[in-house]
């Protein structure tokens, strides 16, 4: 396609003209799939990835402003669309990681007979940076100042972490006491 077409489609996508938007995409929809395709070096997510960008474009095309190529436009939102995708499953494996061993370790409690599930159950409702602090605090013993250097944060800041989560466990466990 001739640079001047493009330009042209691309003004009339902008403008609302769904036929033109529709014809830029189908010539770029190629070009982005094979991109996907080296870089996730997977068909299926390379298509979603593509397909998700599609999307983007016809919701932000009106936020082009022609300072670069239109393809390089679009291979700035695949790209920023992949990389948010694998930051979510690392996320997800993580959180998933979590709460097996938080499962197994219920297990093993429960096998004890302790109360601990109960205390486990709602410490792992707690985020690490908050959760962390009361574990070295209550469970080690360590002082605020230890969990601040151990932590390289302010000692006001761990203080208020402590406060604040066990507020929060108390009221877990009070609630968990009710039902």
């Amino acid at each position: 396609m001739e640079v001047r077409e493009e330009q042209e489609l691309i003004k009339l996508a902008v403008k609302g003209d769904t036929v033109a938007l529709s014809m830029l995409m189908q010539q770029h929809y190629s070009f982005l799939m094979k991109y996907l395709l080296k870089v996730t070096l997977n068909p299926t997510l390379a298509e979603d990835v593509t397909q998700e960008t599609m999307i983007k474009c016809i919701e932000k095309i009106h936020l082009y402003n022609g300072k670069s190529k239109f393809s390089s436009w679009l291979i700035t939102i695949a790209t920023n669309l992949y990389i948010d995708d694998l930051r979510k499953k690392k996320r997800e494996r993580s959180w998933q990681e979590q709460e097996q061993s938080l499962r197994k370790m219920r297990w093993q409690t429960s096998q004890l007979q302790d109360d601990w599930p109960h205390v486990l159950d709602a410490l792992g409702g707690l985020s690490e940076d908050v959760r962390l602090p009361i574990i070295l605090k209550h469970y080690y013993g360590y002082s605020y100042d230890e969990i601040a250097d151990i932590m390289q944060l302010a000692p006001g800041t761990v203080k208020s972490r402590i406060h604040n989560g066990l507020k929060s466990l108390r009221k877990e466990l009070s609630h968990d006491d009710l039902s």
